[in-house]
């Protein structure tokens, strides 16, 4: 049981005890329907194997079908199987198995009580389908919360996760898969006891794989996407030290001030993208200039200045970038029209690239370089408020001020604060824009 606390193994120990006792009235004596049971119990052990290793998912409308069909102790049984003869990658195999089993039945219990009590069972049985939505959908909430509320706890005891943080987090992320489930679920349910039987219940099973198939393939694209942009930025943190961890911290501004000026999140994801590659034609940069002690000559400034469009073209290949390409290429702009590499002028500057501008400068500033000291957050802030309508967008750095000035400032990253900072400052720009 390396690995994880005393406390939290005693916690699992204390959830297996109590789906124990929640399994108990199926026992023989009991009018449990075991054939529906071993159905059920069979069918969520083979799906949920295939489910984890194809498509990074799990059976739950098996599970919310069980609940609306069978009593709360007998649907309990029905992730036990699944669960304790489940493949399991770290240790304690043991522990994580009879967790898994453990708070799956928990859940399952609970919505089956809420769908009962409800008069759920009923309605599935009458096919009364408007009415039986309500007491399936009050299950699935709380089969949602009684999931989020058990592996909360699990993080809090075992990783010291604030439990209210952690359990809101793990509700809102699961509520709205849970609720397609439950859907399936509850027509699963409905055809198992329509003339058709049971047989017809799994056919509802073959769109659901086609949408966690889709899923999948969704999950994997974002991963190549992460593992292209996670090579480059590598290769520029090489070939550029002093800067190692900031792009990841200009994405992250970059973020704050897409949401602060309230972008969907398919902005947002590309804003991020921006943040992290607005750099990225510094490959095309000698590693001299860039590592360079001291003022640059006319001639070496201008050699960088080349790498807004060496970075559009290094990007020219990647599709999924979309509007971050103009990002890449317009960060250095200045809204008085006095930046490069085009001079362009207010909102002819795309407007991720006057997004990036304030972040990459924000996080220039409140970093230490090899040719100026890191500056507080609020004297940064006031810096950007300085040079707002000059060189930056005021929008832009309004949205930031607003967002730090509520949440704070917390880089997921941090520069290598332990080179020596040299005072002097080479940068034309007195913002503290990066060469």
């Amino acid at each position: 049981m390396e690995g994880i606390p005393a406390r939290a193994r005693g916690y699992a120990a204390c959830v297996a005890l109590g789906a124990l006792l929640c399994t108990l009235p199926s026992l023989p004596g009991a009018s449990t329907p075991w054939w529906a049971v071993a159905l059920l119990a069979a069918l969520y052990a083979g799906g949920e194997r295939i489910a984890r290793r194809r498509f990074a998912g799990t059976l739950h409308p098996v599970l919310l079908a069980g609940a609306f069909l069978l009593s709360p102790a007998a649907a309990a049984l029905v992730p036990l199987p699944g669960a304790l003869f489940s493949h399991v990658e770290r240790r304690p195999f043991l522990l994580r198995r009879v967790w898994r089993g453990a708070h799956a039945s928990l859940a399952v219990w609970a919505a089956a009580r809420v769908h009962a009590a409800l008069g759920g069972r009923d309605a599935v049985a009458g096919s009364d389908l408007p009415y039986a939505l309500v007491p399936a959908g009050a299950a699935v909430l709380v089969f949602c919360a009684a999931l989020a509320l058990l592996d909360g706890g699990m993080l809090a005891l075992a990783e010291g996760l604030p439990l209210r943080r952690a359990c809101r987090g793990l509700f809102l992320r699961s509520l709205a898969p849970l609720a397609v489930h439950g859907l399936g679920g509850l027509m699963m349910a409905v055809l198992w006891l329509s003339p058709y039987g049971p047989v017809a219940a799994l056919l509802v099973l073959f769109p659901m794989a086609v949408s966690w198939w889709v899923f999948a393939q969704y999950h994997r694209e974002r991963a190549a996407h992460q593992a292209t942009i996670r090579a480059l930025v590598q290769a520029v943190d090489i070939k550029d030290g002093y800067t190692r961890g900031h792009s990841e911290r200009v994405g992250q501004a970059s973020v704050l001030i897409g949401r602060e000026l309230g972008m969907d999140e398919g902005r947002i994801d590309m804003l991020r993208f921006a943040g992290i590659l607005h750099d990225v034609g510094k490959l095309g940069v000698p590693t001299r200039l860039l590592r360079k002690e001291g003022p640059l000559t006319l001639q070496e400034r201008r050699v960088i200045e080349l790498h807004p469009e060496y970075g559009h073209e290094i990007t020219r290949g990647i599709s999924f970038l979309g509007e971050a390409r103009s990002a890449i290429l317009h960060h250095h702009e200045r809204i008085d029209g006095k930046g490069y590499p085009y001079g362009l002028v207010g909102s002819q500057i795309p407007e991720p690239a006057r997004v990036v501008a304030v972040a990459d400068a924000f996080d220039a500033m409140t970093s230490t370089r090899s040719y100026s000291r890191a500056r507080p957050v609020h004297v940064a802030l006031e810096e950007l408020r300085r040079c707002a309508g000059a060189q930056f967008d005021p929008r832009m750095v309004a949205a930031l001020a607003h967002a730090i000035a509520r949440d704070g400032w917390h880089p997921v990253v941090t520069a290598e604060e332990d080179r020596p900072a040299v005072p002097a400052q080479t940068s034309d720009d007195r913002s503290g824009v990066r060469r």
